[in-house]
């Protein structure tokens, strides 16, 4: 992806709490001589050095993944439309704003591990249950026995993080101001979400 100066922050607590808060993206493997990756849409788990998920064994990124192991996960979120008027301020014509969107992107890339020990997979099972529904009822994942079969984990180890904020760091204050003064007011689904990302990039 495109990422210019003003829209880069490479500080990993930075894109570690936008992928957590997120949960859910996009595991692309390129495998060998596909006209196409394979994508797959997926919840996941970010340990310090790892991108844990599972998937069934039937999943066509395994074939993939065989090929070519590496993979890049893709989260984007916190989005929100920003019309062209609403970045006119004082005299200036709102007609000739230019819109555009916000948003956050990280790309995670790095080599998949594919687990298929029942044992394994478990441990999987437990770590993303334990994250993502802590407080849930649940056996212990190795108490399924053979329906282990059907499941794969994956570790995506972490060899480059690529992270971008497109938060209007590139206008000044007065017309960040603005936009946020307008997205407080429509306050619509990714609006205020993305308002805390507008604010960020506002300090200094």
């Amino acid at each position: 992806m495109l990422i210019h100066d003003h829209d880069r922050d490479d500080d990993p607590d930075r894109w570690r709490a936008f992928v957590t808060d997120q949960g859910f993206g996009h595991l692309v493997a390129a495998g060998h001589g596909r006209p196409l990756p394979v994508v797959v849409p997926t919840q996941f788990v970010v340990t310090e050095d790892h991108v844990v998920l599972h998937l069934m064994k039937a999943n066509p990124i395994f074939a993939a993944l065989a090929e070519n192991p590496r993979a890049v996960l893709s989260v984007a979120g916190d989005w929100a439309f920003i019309p062209g008027a609403w970045k006119a301020i004082g005299d200036e014509d709102r007609a000739l704003g230019i819109p555009t969107t916000y948003y956050g992107a990280v790309q995670i890339s790095g080599e998949c591990t594919v687990e298929t020990d029942p044992e394994d997979v478990a441990a999987t099972l437990a770590l993303q249950l334990e994250a993502l529904d802590p407080n849930g009822v649940y056996v212990d994942p190795r108490e399924h026995g053979p329906k282990l079969g059907l499941i794969r984990g994956i570790r995506l180890s972490i060899d480059e993080v690529r992270a971008k904020y497109k938060y209007g760091a590139n206008v000044d204050p007065a017309h960040r101001d603005a936009v946020a003064e307008h997205l407080t007011t429509r306050a619509g689904p990714g609006d205020l979400a993305a308002l805390v990302h507008l604010e960020h990039r506002t300090r200094p």
